[in-house]
């Protein structure tokens, strides 16, 4: 696989669509913190808004712009103006709720809806993705994006299931808009945009059980141990070995799902020859023991950021 579907892989998304807002200025959209694991998005069809969040300076998002608060912070979206909003109606479709306004002045057309992401996956939304993810939709978002309006305005048979699919699929879409823009300030999306470093993005994510070394993926990149040191901490906040680590345990517990794999060998599937230095590790990153996590006694911390920096 190449690096963005093992991705997908070891952190399953759910998407769900919500809300189709149509309004007049002057308008406000108020989201509170969201619950763990849950991820807020809004795709702007048509008009546009300005991004509002605690300790930042606003963001103007215009038509085409698809937005994800990748920590689920508490947001708003408006018009831009500083009068009350307009009083909103709700009216409650088969496939989800049409939010109007009688207000005037430029219309805003939007999708909102949000990602779902289980612990302890959703650590990596946290730890390797910017805080706030806004792209430009290409023609193949442009597209998905398309064909979710056209299955807001007909409330037809499969529907709600569609527009959840069609939401899971833009999350894909978004990721790969925002490696391939090289736009990202930091992160997992960043390190993707380095043409030089995508070798070894691509080694760890496709043998993560093989035993990397830095002299080896600075060979793969083309570099020396010390450029391939540095432009992976600029790139990504971190360096290769937390990334190695994160994949493997990523896939371990994934792994663990399977009740026909031993523990010790899921342990060398990801990388590790003795078992006990895998259980270790397991616990050390997971919080709780290969052994617990797959008995389901309770949910692991998850790649808790004191964890992955070890």
């Amino acid at each position: 696989m190449d690096w963005l579907s093992r991705f997908l892989y070891l952190v399953p998304v759910r998407g769900r669509l919500e809300f189709r807002c149509l309004f007049g200025a002057p308008w406000v959209v108020a989201y509170e913190d969201s619950p763990p694991g849950e991820f807020p998005y809004h795709a702007i069809l048509r008009g546009s808004a300005v991004l509002g969040t605690s300790g930042a300076a606003a963001h103007p998002l215009s038509a085409g712009d698809i937005m994800v608060m990748t920590r689920g912070a508490a947001h708003r979206l408006q018009d831009g103006g500083e009068e009350e909003p307009a009083p909103e109606r709700r009216t409650r479709k088969l496939n989800l709720t049409l939010i109007e306004n009688d207000g005037g002045g430029e219309r805003l057309d939007m999708l909102c809806g949000r990602f779902m992401v289980a612990p302890p996956f959703d650590r990596w939304m946290s730890l390797y993705l910017p805080p706030v993810l806004v792209v430009r939709a290409g023609e193949e978002l442009t597209s998905l994006v398309g064909l979710m309006r056209g299955e807001t305005a007909a409330e037809t048979l499969g529907g709600h299931a569609m527009l959840n699919a069609l939401s899971t699929a833009m999350f894909a879409l978004v990721l790969r808009r925002a490696a391939e823009s090289g736009e990202a300030p930091q992160g997992l999306l960043a390190l993707a945009g380095e043409p030089r470093l995508a070798p070894a993005l691509a080694a760890m994510f496709s043998r993560p059980e093989h035993p990397w070394t830095l002299p080896e993926l600075a060979d793969l990149c083309g570099m020396s141990r010390a450029t391939l040191i540095r432009r992976f901490q600029d790139a990504l906040g971190r360096s290769a070995g937390d990334l190695l680590t994160a994949i493997r345990m990523t896939l371990a517990a994934r792994k663990l799902e399977d009740p026909n794999l031993s523990t010790g060998a899921v342990g060398e599937d990801v990388g590790y020859q003795s078992e006990a230095a895998f259980q270790r590790a397991f616990k050390l990153h997971m919080g709780v023991t290969p052994s617990a996590w797959r008995k389901g006694r309770r949910h692991p911390a998850g790649l808790t950021s004191a964890a992955v920096e070890q």
